[in-house]
C-alpha cells in the first residue's frame, strides 16, 4: 500500500501541475470561466493532497499512522480531480465520482487527526 500511495501521490502532483499550467496558458483563450475555475480547483486539490499524502507516508515510516490515511488523501484527490477535469474539459457527467473523492480526502484528514489525538508518546 505504501508504494501504491506514493505512486498515486506523485501522479497527483504531476497531473495537478501539468493541467494547472495547461489551463492557465493553453485553455485561457478558449475555455469558459467556469471550466477554468474547475480545472484550477482540481489542480489545487491534487497538489495539496498529493503533498499531504507524501508527508503522511513519512508518519507511516515512524509507526505514527496507518498507511490508509495517506492512501485516502492521494486516492481521494485523484478521483475528485479526475471528475472535475472530466466535467471541465470533456463535458462528462461523472455522477458521484467527485463526492466520493471528496469523502476519501475527508476520511484521510480525519484519520490523521485521530492518530494525532490518540498517539502514544
Amino acid at each position: 500500500m505504501y508504494r501504491l500511495t506514493l505512486v498515486i501521490a506523485a501522479l497527483d502532483g504531476l497531473v495537478g501541475v501539468g493541467l494547472g499550467a495547461f489551463a492557465a496558458h493553453a485553455l485561457k483563450a478558449t475555455a469558459t470561466p467556469e471550466a477554468l475555475a474547475l480545472v484550477g480547483t482540481a489542480s489545487l486539490y491534487q497538489m495539496i493532497h498529493g503533498a499531504a499524502a507524501v508527508a503522511g507516508l513519512r508518519l507511516v515510516d515512524k509507526g505514527w499512522v496507518w498507511a490508509a490515511a495517506p492512501f485516502c488523501l492521494a486516492a481521494g484527490a485523484l478521483l475528485f480531480a479526475a471528475a472535475l477535469y472530466g466535467i471541465a474539459l470533456a463535458d462528462l457527467r461523472l455522477g458521484l465520482v467527485a463526492p466520493i473523492g471528496g469523502t476519501l480526502m475527508l476520511v484521510g484528514w480525519a484519520w490523521l487527526l485521530i492518530a494525532a489525538v490518540f498517539r502514544r508518546a
